[in-house]
Parts: C-alpha cells; sequence; structure tokens
C-alpha cells in the first residue's frame, strides 16, 4: 500500500481527532472535514485534483484562510494567495497559538522544499490544534514507510 490521498486524509483526521478537545464543531473559524462534500465554502477556488481530499481550514473570509488538503496548504491573506506542496516541507513554527496575547488568530510557518517560507493562519486555543496537527501530521507522513502508513491506518 503507498500513501494514497486516502491514506494521507485518514491519517490526519485521526491526528486531529486524537489532539483535539471535544466538541470539534464549537469553533469560530476552524474545521476539519470527513468528506470533501463537508466543505461549506464554494466560493473559493481550490481548484483540487481528482483524488485530492480536504483535511481542514481555517476560513475568516473569501480574503483570508488556509486551506490545507492531502497535496497542498493554501493560505490567501489580505487576497494574496500562496500555495505549496508539503513534500519535503519543515514546519517552522506555530505563532502565539495558545493565545497568550489574547488574539483569537496567529500565523503558523512552514519551509517548503525550496526554502520558500509559506504562513498559514491558525485560530487560537483549542482550535489551533485542527490546523497544526494537520500541517504537522502531512509533513511527517513523507518519512513514513508503506509499512507505517499500512499500521497507521489498520489501528
Amino acid at each position: 500500500m503507498n500513501k494514497t490521498d486516502k491514506s494521507k486524509h485518514n491519517i490526519s483526521i485521526a491526528s486531529i481527532k486524537r489532539s483535539t478537545m471535544k466538541p470539534y464543531d464549537d469553533f469560530k473559524w476552524t474545521k476539519f472535514y470527513e468528506l470533501n462534500s463537508d466543505f461549506p465554502y464554494s466560493g473559493l477556488n481550490l481548484d483540487l485534483t481528482e483524488n485530492e481530499l480536504i483535511i481542514c481550514s481555517t476560513v475568516i473570509d473569501s480574503e483570508n484562510y488556509s486551506i490545507l488538503t492531502t497535496q497542498k496548504l493554501i493560505t490567501n491573506e489580505n487576497g494574496t494567495e500562496s500555495c505549496g506542496n508539503l513534500i519535503n516541507a519543515k514546519d517552522k513554527g506555530y505563532g502565539d497559538f495558545k493565545g497568550y496575547k489574547n488574539d483569537s488568530l496567529t500565523l503558523g510557518l512552514v519551509e517548503l522544499e525550496n526554502g520558500t517560507e509559506l504562513k498559514y493562519i491558525i485560530e487560537t486555543g483549542k482550535a489551533s490544534m485542527i490546523m497544526i496537527h494537520g500541517v504537522r501530521t502531512l509533513i511527517k507522513m513523507q518519512k513514513m514507510t508503506e509499512k507505517n502508513v499500512e499500521n497507521t491506518i489498520r489501528n
């Protein structure tokens, strides 16, 4: 078994559920998605490939959002869109994700394989675990062997 979009999605969602306090639907801007059809923002141009699945998102409005799929991370900050593939990316930080500064949002950062930095929006507090663990899991999964993926899916 190889790392299909479905296996990446399943592992990421399981990681998010393990690390996020319930109730999951209590957050203002951040959600994760069992199915692409659960994604309620039809006005956003995601340009998904045939098997690509949406893992999670923080959507404030059409000008400010981050969406993690099984193939890429998309951030639109003040109307400027950035997008990158997380293969061989590195986690660079999560900002003030606990909300110590009383901000309801912060920015996480990943360094893409080509050295470009890509920000992503994180809702602070309990909701932060959704985006953080979604991104972190997808990055870590790159180093998993097929046997690891198989065992993780079985568990």
